[in-house]
């Protein structure tokens, strides 16, 4: 919801006599939250998918027809995966919660500019 009152009036140069400037000053109404930053909730959640596919690796015992490495690269890719949608889910539900916290407070911007003649 936004309320855009202009309000025009000049005003003195400062040290420039033949430059006549005018300024004006917009009111609005504008909402303030909080928001997390996704970004890095998904880069948490694929790290900590990655050291769950670390631990989970080396939590059995050795596979005959795949070498840890290949064990872990399968991990990988799924609890990464998982990691970034757990990440994507908390941050979205943060943001929900930080939502209903909203102000709405009022704003003035102030532009200056040479006077039409």
């Amino acid at each position: 919801m936004s309320t855009n009152e202009p309000d025009e009036q000049r005003t003195p140069p400062s040290g420039d006599a033949s430059v006549p400037l005018e300024t004006e000053v917009a009111r609005d109404t504008v909402t303030v939250r909080r928001a997390p930053r996704y970004s890095r909730f998904l880069t948490l959640g694929a790290l900590v998918g990655a050291v769950v596919a670390l631990i989970l690796t080396f939590a059995f015992p050795p596979n005959d027809e795949f070498d840890r490495g290949q064990v872990f690269g399968f991990l990988l890719l799924a609890c990464a995966a998982i990691g970034v949608a757990l990440g994507a889910g908390v941050a979205l539900v943060i943001d929900r919660t930080t939502a209903r916290r909203a102000k709405s407070v009022a704003v003035e911007h102030e532009s200056t500019r040479p006077a039409d003649e």
